[in-house]
């Protein structure tokens, strides 16, 4: 059992890449580290204990607490058996990290409907499973009336809340990930929980096949493809000072950091009255030749015209 004032923090898909750089950051600045991880492939296939293992004893070597976990996130009861066990083990719960992935990518014509599932199911269904227990429990918590300073992220993607061909299940689950966030935070914020989302760009398993003709980089600089520039955002908003920050996603590669700006009405029209489809003919060009373009891959908006 930790200290009453160590907090505590489950980290998914946290045995390497991305994941692996939060549970190690998060260790560092004193946490209690759960490591989850099915320790599967790129895809989704197969599974060992031992990447999420070796994470563990990297912390404990560092003196820090942690403990592997392997249950499947986008399993309703696994990841209810998560929370609860974190939660008996160390006695509570203040941070979830929702990190764990799969790639399948195709393009929309050539994607099979158990490519389109199985992404759907880890990525969306595995952010919202750990997600819906543990906001259980903290609701339970602020209902007995005691305190509650507990914070989510989840991890979104630009190919979700921006774009990218041959994505279309990946993007599709991204950008219901940065949909549930906004939302969860409203619906969450009175038990005293803030959630939040980062879409980080690094060089992972799961990405370095995207660019086969990537430049190697210098080993003496800083890299800002590396997955471990990720950590300092997420455990920052896991912190003190982002008690405020909710409901809101980062763009985080590098040192680079942004607030992504989400969907809002753009110019419209009021007739009072159900329009005719001939009618629209005059009305919908013009509207659209007015709004702003859609943001590019980098979330940057194109100049109009």
């Amino acid at each position: 059992m930790q200290s009453d004032e160590q907090r505590v923090v489950i980290v998914t898909g946290a045995a390497r890449g991305i994941g692996r750089g939060h549970a190690l950051e998060f260790a560092r600045q004193g946490y209690a580290v759960v490591v989850n991880d099915l320790g599967a492939d790129v895809d989704g296939s197969g599974g060992s204990t031992g990447p999420a293992g070796e994470v563990v004893d990297e912390i404990r070597a560092m003196g820090g607490q942690a403990a592997a976990n392997g249950d499947d996130v986008s399993d309703f009861a696994a990841a209810e058996r998560l929370v609860r066990s974190t939660i008996d083990r160390f006695g509570r719960l203040d941070v979830l990290v929702n990190n764990a992935g799969i790639l399948r990518d195709r393009m929309l014509v050539n994607m099979s409907e158990q490519e389109w599932d199985a992404v759907i199911q880890v990525h969306l269904k595995g952010t919202f499973a750990p997600l819906r227990h543990a906001a259980a429990y903290w609701r339970e918590e602020h209902k007995a009336g005691r305190p509650v300073d507990a914070r989510v992220i989840n991890t979104t993607s630009s190919s979700g809340i921006y774009g990218n061909a041959g994505q279309s299940n990946y993007g599709a689950a991204k950008a219901g990930i940065a949909a549930m966030t906004v939302i969860t935070a409203m619906e969450l914020g009175r038990y005293g929980v803030t959630v939040n989302a980062v879409a980080p760009a690094a060089l992972t398993r799961m990405t370095e096949n995207l660019r086969p003709d990537r430049e190697k980089p210098d080993p003496n600089a800083f890299d800002p493809s590396a997955p471990d520039n990720i950590a300092p955002l997420v455990v920052w908003l896991a912190g003190p000072a982002a008690r405020e920050v909710t409901g809101r996603v980062f763009n985080v590669r590098g040192g680079m950091i942004s607030v992504a700006e989400g969907w809002q009405a753009g110019p419209g029209v009021d007739k009072g009255a159900r329009w005719t489809v001939e009618e629209l003919d005059d009305v919908l060009p013009g509207l659209v030749a007015k709004a702003a373009p859609n943001a590019d891959q980098r979330g940057i908006r194109p100049a109009a015209g």
